[in-house]
């Protein structure tokens, strides 16, 4: 069991427990188990986890390939999956665009102040004044009938095929620089160019996540791979670290969202 855990961070453990609760619930009743949506990294952990095993399998979808946040589909190796089984459901927001802006804070927020949890949506996407959001289809109904306003702005409800889901683009700008150590002050002041000084207080106070998980800890360190984000200065990503330089400096490649 040790042999797992030595792949991935302290805090990362817990979810480690439940993918593998997952795992042997699919083992021993031999038949699949969908979860709710997963980020990017948690997805990564459990086809790490699941693919050490060979009697089961795991698919995952948001509804279009090129989703960010996904349901996992864990099966035996004779279950044939289908789009279906991941049980998706895309509406589109219809609202008075002319009079009223909406941001992607205010839709999930508004989502989640229905009580739901952030685990039962999907992607939110919007392009030009057209919003739509992916969710679980056991919340669908629940949905439709509660559903009215976000903010104070009245808006409906329509179904679409998870297929139009709207295209993600996305601009990134490569950044090449070193650092003098891997820690998330010293890491996240490079990349936005902002001093420790100031980037440590949003830090501290829980607006920085790593990983799509927050993360309090001036001194955490970062690694390869990492996806990392500032509220109001966007998000980027650590996607390789090319060595030291002659001062004994990480020299680090980042791809940071324009």
């Amino acid at each position: 069991m040790d042999h797992i855990y030595q792949h991935f961070r302290n805090e990362e453990k817990q979810f480690i427990d439940q993918v593998l609760e997952w795992k042997d619930i699919v083992l021993n009743q031999y038949s699949p188990k969908l979860t709710d949506f997963l980020d990017p990294r948690e997805q990564e952990i459990v086809a790490s986890v699941i693919g050490e095993n060979l009697d089961i399998k795991v698919m995952f979808s948001g509804g279009v390939q090129d989703t960010e946040r996904k349901r996992a589909f864990i099966y035996p190796d004779y279950y044939q999956p289908h789009e279906e089984d991941f049980q998706l459901t895309l509406f589109e927001i219809h609202y008075a665009s002319k009079f009223v802006s909406l941001q992607h804070r205010q839709v999930l927020g508004s989502l989640m102040s229905l009580g739901l949890k952030r685990s039962k949506f999907g992607d939110i996407r919007f392009y030009e004044e057209v919003v739509q959001f992916v969710c679980a289809s056991e919340i669908a109904d629940y949905l439709r009938a509660n559903f009215y306003e976000i903010g104070r702005a009245k808006v409906t409800l329509k179904e679409m095929s998870v297929e139009k889901l709207i295209p993600h683009v996305e601009d990134v700008q490569e950044i090449v620089t070193t650092v003098s150590s891997l820690r998330l002050d010293v890491v996240c002041s490079a990349i936005y160019t902002i001093s420790r000084q100031k980037i440590q207080p949003l830090i501290t106070n829980g607006l920085v996540k790593v990983n799509w998980k927050t993360v309090d800890s001036v001194s955490f360190e970062c690694r390869e791979g990492d996806t990392l984000s500032v509220r109001g200065f966007g998000r980027s990503k650590l996607v390789s670290m090319e060595g030291k330089t002659k001062k004994d400096r990480f020299r680090v490649i980042i791809h940071k969202q324009k």
